[in-house]
């Protein structure tokens, strides 16, 4: 006989888990289903944010400040240092203890509230039963009364310039550097291309910015937009918008990159390059064909005013719902 819940949640990110806390203190038996793992192998809550979004870039953001502080902004205090350097390994091992404090904080906020937490990767059926295929590749069949779609979303790959984890990386891979590169490519001036650009600028990096659009962050208000241009490039960021990327040809441990802009096609060598070109909904089975919710071409879930798509009980929030998602650093 399978499990049964009042309220199933897909995806422990902070929508998810949230609102799987939430149920648990309303009275609900709730479970929530995570496939995410860390390094060791191991369940990890939060989703994006926590693991490889939000939370990482902006230890990041800070560790990077104080360096940049120490190096330039302390002499006019007074405070005067000769020969500070930046031990990436070390920064990057407090950013993932600062990860694995948090992702902790929500099993133990699971636990203390009585979310059942389940791991797997979660698919709706007809009938609001949820698939679960478990990590050793077994599958389970859970029932709910009302189930809560929350997977979030993934970085956008282009076929310009393939991500390998090495040379060509996501925002993910970002996060994980060991050694500051020397000339460093950022697809794309959002707001996740921006601040990993800002980090490792700040470390030493020759950072140059490609956007395709003519508009410098066209999600921003204007003032804002040309406030963060002229700090960035103060910063030492060298954007270069209406740059479009076409394609990219990885030599052994650097990454030629082709790009056309108004003067016609060019080509520019980074030791790293980052593909930060916005995010997509992870919606990728997370579906039977006879569950009754409906995707849009994009891989958004349609949803009504109240996050709800066609099915009574079903609801979806997040990124995998219509409107803006919410930047993952």
């Amino acid at each position: 006989m399978s499990q049964k819940f009042d309220v199933v949640v897909i995806g422990a990110g902070p929508g998810g888990y949230v609102a799987a806390i939430k149920a648990a203190q309303l009275g609900l038996s709730t479970a929530c289903i995570e496939k995410y793992t860390d390094k060791e192998g191991k369940l990890a809550l939060g989703g994006t944010c926590l693991n490889v979004g939000c939370i990482p870039s902006k230890a990041l953001l800070d560790s990077s400040w104080k360096f940049h502080e120490a190096q330039d902004g302390f002499a006019i205090h007074g405070i005067n240092h000769a020969g500070v350097t930046m031990d990436v390994p070390a920064m990057v091992g407090r950013k993932a203890n600062i990860v694995k404090g948090l992702t902790s904080g929500v099993a133990t906020l699971f636990k203390a509230n009585g979310v059942t937490s389940l791991q797997g990767h979660g698919k709706l059926l007809a009938g609001k039963k949820v698939e679960i295929t478990k990590p050793d590749g077994s599958v389970e069949v859970i029932e709910a009364e009302n189930v809560i779609l929350a997977p979030g979303s993934r970085p956008i790959d282009i076929p310009p310039a393939p991500v390998d984890q090495k040379v060509i990386v996501d925002s993910t891979g970002a996060l994980e550097f060991q050694s500051v590169p020397k000339r460093l490519g950022v697809i794309g001036a959002g707001v996740i291309g921006l601040e990993l650009g800002s980090v490792w600028s700040r470390l030493g990096s020759e950072v140059t910015v490609l956007e395709a659009l003519d508009t410098f962050l066209l999600a921003a208000d204007t003032a804002v937009s040309k406030e963060a241009l002229k700090t960035l490039t103060k910063q030492g960021l060298d954007i270069k918008l209406g740059a479009r990327v076409t394609g990219s040809k990885v030599n052994g441990e650097e990454v030629v990159v082709t790009y056309t802009d108004k003067d016609g096609e060019k080509t520019i060598t980074f030791d790293k390059l980052i593909v930060a070109v916005g995010r997509r909904p992870v919606t990728t089975d997370l579906l039977a064909s006879d569950s009754g919710v409906n995707i849009d071409e994009r891989g958004f879930i349609h949803v009504d005013v109240h996050c709800a798509p066609t099915v009574p009980a079903v609801n979806a929030l997040g990124d995998v719902v219509r409107g803006r998602m919410r930047p993952q650093t």
